[in-house]
């Protein structure tokens, strides 16, 4: 692994080489907050904040993506025919990503990646990013990275990490794609202080005050922990508003649907959510979670429990605190995490 100096008053020249070979995708500041975007020429990713409102996830998974085309012209021979819809998937450097949002990556991968199922329209989006993160110096008060086998430094999912350093970035080159890109740029020419990520990884985790116990999840019976008193009391308030699987770079589920226009028509996938009341409906009209308890009890049972036992890596949440800050009504993961750790079945 080689650590680099970048230079910030070569940081834009840097990036302008990299554009003959690659998008160049980054954090833009938007009225109220960042959200990531593709830069134009001359724009530098904004690295001045915290955590964007929504996770880059939507770089593999768009919120909306159209997969095939069809027409339904019976005068034309390819008629009622889906064809696959051509997609850029030329390669793509994402810089200004948190180590919990790369983290999450890793984990959404289990599901789009597994020995029998390939998706192929995630793994082309994935396979094509080379993701360039930046440390987390100033953790906020929501953040429970640490607890969740993340942190600020974290660096599973990513090519590159990036610490600010003042006038200087340290760059530590993670994969063979990171260092590809960082040859790419000319960013080479500088050796950096690898003591300095050391210092500023402990200080900054020393920052992260907000814990959850996760230890004892593992070890727990579905059924007991399903039929808890407690779920009525944490879905009183839920708006199924949905705010909390949109905004969570882990939550993977999507809908598929057909859109004709005419005699012309798109298979396209959309961002879903367990929090929806059409989500498990049948055609049949039977709704197996018909209420909002059902799918409350749901979410938190996939992330905290059924996901922990399925896949052995831990739970399904990178610690981001984006669900916390941004509920509508308060429902807090970090409450409900606690609870079901720490609940006994009686009897």
């Amino acid at each position: 692994m080689k650590f680099i100096k970048i230079d910030k008053t070569k940081w834009a020249d840097g990036l302008d080489k990299l554009r003959k070979n690659y998008q160049i995708i980054g954090p833009v500041k938007n009225e109220t907050y960042h959200d990531f975007q593709l830069l134009e020429k001359d724009q530098l990713p904004d690295v001045d904040f915290l955590n964007t409102r929504m996770s880059p996830k939507s770089i593999a998974f768009p919120q909306s993506e159209v997969m095939l085309e069809y027409n339904l012209d019976e005068t034309k021979d390819d008629h009622h025919i889906m064809k696959e819809v051509e997609k850029d998937t030329s390669p793509r450097a994402i810089f200004g990503i948190r180590p919990c949002d790369a983290k999450a990556l890793t984990l959404v991968k289990l599901n789009f990646d597994t020995s029998e199922y390939k998706d192929p329209y995630w793994l082309k989006g994935y396979e094509a990013s080379t993701l360039v993160g930046i440390a987390c110096d100033e953790p906020a008060s929501t953040c429970f990275c640490t607890s969740t086998g993340c942190g600020p430094y974290n660096e599973e999912g990513l090519d590159v990490l990036l610490v600010d350093a003042g006038d200087h970035y340290l760059a530590k080159g993670i994969t063979k794609k990171g260092e590809k890109l960082l040859k790419s740029a000319g960013w080479e020419d500088a050796s950096g202080d690898a003591s300095l990520l050391d210092s500023k990884k402990g200080a900054s985790e020393a920052k992260i005050t907000s814990t959850i116990a996760t230890e004892s999840l593992k070890d727990k019976v579905i059924l007991d922990l399903y039929e808890a008193p407690f779920w009525e009391d944490t879905a009183f308030s839920c708006l199924n508003c949905g705010t909390c699987t949109y905004v969570c770079p882990t939550c993977w589920c999507f809908d598929i649907q057909d859109e004709t226009h005419g005699k012309k028509g798109v298979r396209m996938r959309n961002w879903d959510s367990c929090m929806f009341p059409l989500f498990t409906l049948h055609t049949t009209g039977h709704n197996p979670r018909e209420t909002k308890i059902h799918r409350v009890r749901q979410r938190f049972m996939h992330k905290l429990k059924y996901f922990t036992d399925k896949y052995k890596k831990g739970i399904m949440c990178v610690g981001c605190g984006r669900c916390v800050q941004l509920c509508p009504v308060n429902i807090d993961i970090r409450t409900v995490c606690d609870k079901m750790n720490n609940y006994t079945a009686s009897g």
